[in-house]
This record gives C-alpha cells, structure tokens and sequence, in this order.
C-alpha cells in the first residue's frame, strides 16, 4: 500500500475506532487520523506475531480486521494515558 491508502486507512479505521468506543476524546480528525495509522501498524504487527499474517491489501478484509483491532487497541491506551495525565 501506498502513503496515501495508509492514511485512507487510518482515517476510516481511526473513525470506526471511534464509533466502537464512544466517549469524550481530545484531538479532531487529525489525532483520529493518527491513531487510526498507528493502530493498523499496531495490528499488522500483532497479526505479524500471533497469526503469521501481516497486511495484506487494501481491499482485504484482513487487513481492515487487523487495523481495527490495532486502532481500538490504541485508542484504549491513548485514552488511558490521556486520563491520567489529565486528572494530575
């Protein structure tokens, strides 16, 4: 996949990772946008590790499964992070 198909996906896997886990999030379309890349490079990884597949295309359905994993992973520690760094 290209730059741009990496940040297609990260924003629409970033979005779906939003939808999944609602709730009050600091950062716009931009943070969503990074947390959606950093999270389908995240799922890659573990699919990598624990399946012996990575990403594949971008019309794959394994590769849509495996970044939305990745970004609500993601997102669950981005948010945990910014909790607690919010209530010191």
């Amino acid at each position: 996949m290209g730059i741009l198909g990496w940040i297609v996906l990260g924003l629409v896997v970033g979005a779906l990772a939003k939808l999944v886990m609602p709730g009050k999030d600091p950062g716009g379309i931009l943070v969503t946008l990074l947390l959606g890349i950093v999270g389908a490079l995240v799922g890659g990884f573990i699919g990598r590790v624990l399946f012996r597949t990575g990403l594949g295309d971008f019309f794959d359905l394994r590769t849509w499964v495996l970044a939305l994993l990745g970004a609500l992973l993601v997102l669950g520690v981005y948010r945990v992070v910014t909790g607690r760094r919010a209530h010191i």
